[in-house]
């Protein structure tokens, strides 16, 4: 029994992976197993995957964003400021750390912060922000998102042509988040940060810092991905084998199964021509659109078998991040970590979360038409 029920806690926490799972094997009785399944898979994303995520956990395991965020936020502020900084620190961090580990970072900070300074009626409307900044700021970098890391390596994208194709979106993404967390009564506040919110172990900090910068040169493809990923792993096992744990590994299991799932319905003729016609009218809001269902990293794993407009794709899925709670899993997140709060109003927070998503979405939708003259 104790088996059981732990399986199904694993399960509720990764009900992606199990459909993905799932996925792949029905694809199977269409398309059997045999040799060509090893073309599906992407090592390059996998091994990129593998290592960001663990050098990122590494670097927090030190305590370097709750300190950079203490420095950040600490002292006398007026609450406009607060909530400013609060929302646009995910964003901008999102950009080198992944979304995910940005929402981990900042969202149990802003709980903190706002229960220190008594202003948790915010709390819903802030965490909904930083959702937002972490899913949007994250768009501009090859390494700030699965996705994005996904269709560069598939589409042997340049770091700054990602950067150039996102650039609009990010920067209105910037305006409209600022403004909106600006729009908070304006009165003094003060936050005292713990004293012993500091650095941890400096010279795992060196460590792992050193790592991060073979992670950048191995995104910018001036190191071996394959070499990148020996060193991580040697690196852990030899000086900070708890930091093994803490890699998603069921992102990576998931990456597999979509491979695989997606690979095998290129292969199926009547599949391949009904979402290839469907692709046809636009890449961007077909994208977009099954975001909204099985969010948007299977999305652009599966679309990427019927389209070559990497920056169609690029741009619908980032968009496509935005509407529904599963739309970025990143979100999900953010949610279960306010949900847990003493205070927590779930039925409220999901009515502003789909409100503020669907407007975020037709403001950079509306974007894209103005830049392409349509969708």
């Amino acid at each position: 029994m104790k088996v059981l029920r732990g399986f199904r806690r694993w399960a509720k926490g990764e009900a992606v992976l199990i459909i993905a799972l799932v996925l792949a094997l029905a694809s199977m009785f269409f398309v059997p197993p045999s040799r060509e399944y090893f073309d599906y898979l992407n090592l390059q994303v996998l091994c990129l995957l593998f290592s960001l995520m663990a050098v990122v956990s590494g670097l927090e395991s030190c305590g370097l964003f709750s300190f950079l965020a203490g420095k950040l936020i600490g002292g006398e502020k007026r609450f406009r400021t607060l909530s400013i900084v609060l929302v646009l620190m995910p964003f901008f961090f999102s950009m080198v750390v992944t979304n995910d580990v940005a929402l981990i970072t900042f969202v149990p900070f802003a709980v903190l912060v706002l229960g220190l300074i008594d202003h948790s009626p915010y709390l819903g409307y802030v965490v909904v922000l930083q959702t937002l900044a972490a899913n949007l700021g994250s768009a501009l970098t090859p390494f700030g998102s699965p996705q994005n890391l996904f269709l560069y390596s598939r589409y042997g994208m340049g770091v700054w042509e990602i950067v150039g194709t996102m650039l609009p979106y990010v920067l209105t993404s910037l305006l409209a988040l600022t403004a909106a967390a600006a729009a908070v009564k304006n009165r003094a506040v003060s936050v005292k940060i713990a004293p012993g919110a500091g650095i941890g172990d400096r010279r795992k900090l060196a460590l792992f810092a050193g790592l991060f910068v073979l992670c950048l040169l191995a995104v910018f493809r001036v190191l071996h991905y394959g070499i990148l990923t020996a060193v991580v792993a040697a690196a852990l096992l030899l000086f900070s084998r708890p930091t093994l744990k803490k890699v998603d590994y069921a992102l990576l299991a998931t990456f597999v199964c979509f491979f695989v799932f997606s690979g095998n319905m290129g292969r199926i003729p009547a599949v391949s021509a009904w979402i290839g016609g469907f692709m046809e009218q636009s890449v961007v809001l077909s994208a977009a659109a099954v975001s909204q269902v099985i969010s948007n990293v299977p999305a652009a794993v599966l679309l990427s078998q019927f389209t070559q407009d990497g920056a169609g794709l690029l741009i619908g899925a980032n968009l496509g991040g935005l509407g529904t709670l599963i739309a970025s899993l990143a979100s999900l997140i953010s949610f279960r970590f306010y949900i847990k709060t003493p205070d927590a109003k779930p039925g409220r927070y999901l009515i502003l979360f789909t409100a503020a998503n669907a407007l975020g979405l037709a403001l950079l939708l509306g974007v894209h038409c103005l830049r392409t003259g349509g969708l």
